[in-house]
């Protein structure tokens, strides 16, 4: 076992429940990313987009300041000197099925941080079942795209 990632994996999810904490005991708003982001590029309320940039741009300079730190993205690329790599399934699998994630926060009216971080702390049976929903979902997607159209390891 790599103890390493695992405390990685660990302080990211302190860190990011904290946040969501944070975020709503100060202005009592929920951390669904997928919310704030489309709030921000459709709604713009008044008085609003303040809060909204500054959670994006954390949460866009975290891991930067990481990289700066030297501390990298860990196994993200599949060859020394990259940063991401090339996606599994090609760039236009990779479209498609960002706008297939986009269709479903839609439907589902939020993503994995508002339903599956916020909306199971408070025992939400709505967001459990959102939850439920997106592990089946990529369950089922991991194992069509491996075994059944063979991309990805």
């Amino acid at each position: 076992m790599d103890w390493s990632s695992s405390l990685q994996g660990l302080a990211g999810g302190v860190l990011i429940g904290l946040s969501a904490t944070w975020l709503m005991a100060t202005l009592g708003r929920i951390a669904g990313i997928s919310g704030i982001i489309g709030t921000l590029i459709t709604a713009r309320p008044k008085g609003d987009s303040a809060w909204r940039l500054t959670f994006l741009l954390g949460l866009i300079s975290g891991p930067i300041v990481v990289m700066l730190l030297g501390g990298g993205l860990g196994n993200v690329a599949g060859a020394t000197g990259e940063v991401i790599g090339e996606p599994a399934g090609g760039v236009l699998l990779m479209l498609v099925a960002g706008l297939l994630v986009g269709l479903g926060t839609g439907l589902g009216s939020g993503c994995t941080s508002g339903h599956g971080v916020c909306g199971l702390s408070r025992l939400s049976v709505r967001s459990m079942v959102a939850t439920l929903t997106f592990l089946v979902a990529a369950i089922v997607t991991v194992f069509v795209v491996r075994h059944v159209i063979g991309g990805g390891a």
